[in-house]
Parts: structure tokens; sequence; C-alpha cells
């Protein structure tokens, strides 16, 4: 393959992915922006307290689906059709199958205590029970959206999945709306909207196989070796999959620590904050995907080069990306906390320095989220497993000895442990004397 078409591939890929990022990452975004204008402030504190449930169960989502996508791509730039089959049926099963069980002890058996576990605030808590509850049902919804997105994207049909996403982040905002002013359904109703935003997003990305030529994934059940192929898919996905549960736990622990230090107007904050992540998430997602499905094909291929200019391409994306997104928080910070439905003074003060600080704190994140990959691509397990775990569980520690020394510094906890993470990256890659070339 030219440099020529895998610059082609490479922007094909990475928009597709972007915009199904919009899927996983904006929905909340989107959810805490007419809550907050329609609700309240606790509105938005309560989505982003629910924040741990929604990234665990991506976290399946890339144990299973990102896992068996990187299977499949190597799968078919081999051009082999069973096993890329094999691997797309016992994901799309095995993730399916961990959605309903999610559904039935979390959102039917003990809805009440999972909320209870996230949030202990009087003022808060019946916000996030109502809307925890509604997620936690329609989970399954959310796993299989975004593992066919993986899968038809894999299989070749980026467009269709660019569409998807559109018109299933489109039929959320329309509903967020509809079901939270018009039928009356408070907070509930945008858990509500996001879901039948996925299920009509299915929908369309299932019509990938009404044409002959796209059936080259398809279920084929019964040939055998079944907890095998399940182990290859889980071992795939482990380094992200652990980086996102390891992101869970973050995300539990520093809600409970920024809760309990700086109270309803922290935490209110600390929500914003959050939100400025999954931005920054969309084109991180976006480029991490594209990494691993057209990085993938290009190792199966034994294409030195090509994987080097997909690499090249992604940080050079994520790069700009940044420094975008970082400019305009520094111009604009009230401006996004006001777009939050925020209006009070102590809120707004609050909010601009946060933000600020935490625009840069993301930077180092970002760059190590990518390099991980990159380990991974080049058969460096150890490394990517080492990032897996330190990318969010270094962040844990920082962040409660700054609450308890010093917790006017509280937002700075971030980017003092990326900072910390990334000098132990580089002393143990040059420790090591790790070299970036593929595998003979």
């Amino acid at each position: 393959m030219t440099e020529n078409n895998i610059h082609k591939q490479f922007y094909g890929y990475l928009w597709a992915y972007i915009l199904v990022a919009l899927s996983g990452c904006l929905g909340n975004v989107v959810d805490g922006i007419i809550v907050g204008n329609l609700i309240s402030e606790d509105g938005v504190s309560a989505i982003n307290l629910s924040k741990p449930i929604n990234q665990f169960i991506f976290t399946l989502h890339l144990l299973i689906n990102a896992g068996a996508g990187m299977l499949v791509a190597y799968a078919l730039g081999k051009n082999n059709i069973g096993d890329a089959r094999r691997f797309f049926t016992r994901a799309l099963t095995l993730s399916t199958g961990l959605g309903l069980l999610l559904t039935i002890f979390g959102g039917l058996l003990f809805p009440v205590q999972t909320a209870h576990m996230l949030c202990d605030n009087e003022q808060i808590m019946p916000l996030a029970e109502d809307y925890m509850q509604i997620l936690l049902i329609g989970n399954p919804a959310f796993i299989v959206m975004w593992g066919l997105s993986t899968m038809v994207g894999v299989d070749g049909s980026p467009k269709l999945v660019s569409m998807a996403v559109i018109i299933d982040n489109a039929v959320n905002l329309l509903l967020d709306i509809v079901f939270i002013q018009v039928f009356g359904w408070g907070i509930a109703g945008s858990s509500a909207a996001t879901i039948v935003g996925h299920l009509v997003g299915i929908a369309i990305l299932l019509s990938h196989w009404r044409k002959p030529e796209n059936r080259r994934l398809r279920l084929q059940f019964g040939s055998g070796g079944l907890l095998a192929s399940w182990r290859r898919i889980v071992s795939q996905g482990a380094p992200l999959a652990l980086a996102s549960i390891c992101l869970t736990l973050l995300l539990f622990s520093a809600n409970k620590i920024v809760l309990s230090t700086t109270g309803r107007t922290g935490i209110f904050v600390f929500a914003l904050c959050m939100n400025l992540l999954q931005v920054y998430n969309l084109f991180l997602s976006g480029t991490c995907q594209t990494l691993q499905s057209l990085g993938a094909i290009q190792v199966g291929k034994g294409n030195a080069s090509g994987v080097k200019t997909v690499i090249d391409k992604g940080l050079r994306f994520i790069t700009v990306a940044m420094v975008v997104t970082c400019v305009f928080v520094w111009i604009w910070p009230q401006g996004i906390a006001r777009l939050f439905g925020c209006d009070e003074p102590e809120m707004l003060a609050q909010s601009s320095h946060a933000l600020r600080v935490f625009a840069l704190s993301f930077i180092p994140f970002c760059y190590i989220y990518v390099l991980m990959i990159i380990y991974k691509l080049y058969s460096h397990h150890r490394m990517a497993l080492f990032i897996s775990f330190a990318l969010s569980l270094t962040v844990i520690p920082v962040l409660w000895v700054i609450s308890k020394y010093a917790p006017s510094a509280i937002w700075y906890s971030y980017l003092i442990a990326y900072i910390i993470e990334a000098a132990i990256i580089f002393f143990l890659h040059k420790k090591q004397k790790i070299s970036f070339t593929l595998n003979k």
C-alpha cells in the first residue's frame, strides 16, 4: 500500500472513529448542557457522579470489541475470512451477554444501592438515582452500538459508521429536550434519550449487511475453539480495558475526594473539567482507534513503513487538536461554565481557574495514552500494560495527598500526576532499551 493510499485511509478511519467517539464521549456533554439549563447545576453534578458507570460499560466494550476489532483487522489483512467471522461472532455474543447481566443486577435488582455507592450528597442524590437507573437498564445499547461501529469500520464502511453516529447524536439531542421538557421525565429523560439514540444508530449500522459485498463479517457459530477465541479477544483488549477500568476507579475516587473536600460547588466545577476531558477524548479516541485498526492491518502485512506513517499522522493530528482545544479553553473558560447553566459567581470564578489548569493537564494524558497504543502495535506488551495501570492510578494518591495537605491546589493534581508518570515511562523506556521495530 502506497503512502498516498494510507493517507486517504487514515483520514477516512479517523473521522469515522471521531464520530463514533461522539456516541460515547459527547453524549454526556450534551446531556450535561441540556440538564444544566433545563434542570440545575446539581443535575450536571449528578451526571458526572454517574460517569464511573458509563466508563465501566465502555470498559466492557474495550475489553471485548476493541480487542476483537484488532484480531478481525489482522485476519482481514491476511485475507483469513473464517477467523474474522469467528472473532466477530464471539465478540458480539460475549459483549451483549455481559451487558444484559449488568442490566439485571445494576438496573433492576440493586439500582438504589448502586446510586448510594457513588453519591452521598442529599441534595444531588435523587437526581443521581433517576439518571443512573435508566443508564444501567439500557447499557446493552451502548455496548452493541460501540461494538458494531468498530466492526463495520474495520470491514471497510467508515462512512456508514459516521452516518450512524451523527443520526444517533441528533436523535439524542432532540429527545433530550422532548423527554425532559415536554414529557416531564426530568433527568431520567436524559438517560432515556441517549439509549434511544443508540438504538437508532444500531439499526443504521445493521444496514451494512444488506449488500452482498459487505458480508465478509457475519455470525458464524459452532466452529469450535470457543474459550481459546475468547482468551485471545480478552488478551488483545486487556491493555485498553485495564486503562479504562483504572479510569473508572479514578472517576469514582476523584468524585468522592472532590465532593468531600470542596462540596457542592467543587463537584460542579469538577464536572465541568470532566466534560472538558470528554472533548479531548473525541480526538484521542479517534486517533487511537485509527492506530489500532489501520496500524494493525499494516502490522499484519509486515509493512513497517506503513505502520510508521500511520503513527506519525496520528501524533500530528492529536497535537494540533490539543493545542486548538487548550487555546479555546484559556480564552473562554467562563463561557464554557455558562454553557452548562452556571450563573453563581463563586462557581464561575472557580470554574475559570480549574478549566485552564485541566486544559493543560490533559495534554500529557493524551500523549501517554497514544504511546500505550504504539507500544501495543510493536508488541511491547509489558509497557502497554504498565501504562494501562498507571495512567489513572497515579492520579489517585496525588489527588488524595493534595486534598489533605494543600486543598486549595486540588485542581493541579492531574497535571502533577501525569508529569510524574511521563518521567517514569521515559526512565523505563531507556532502561529497557526499547525500540519500535516490527517482529519478524
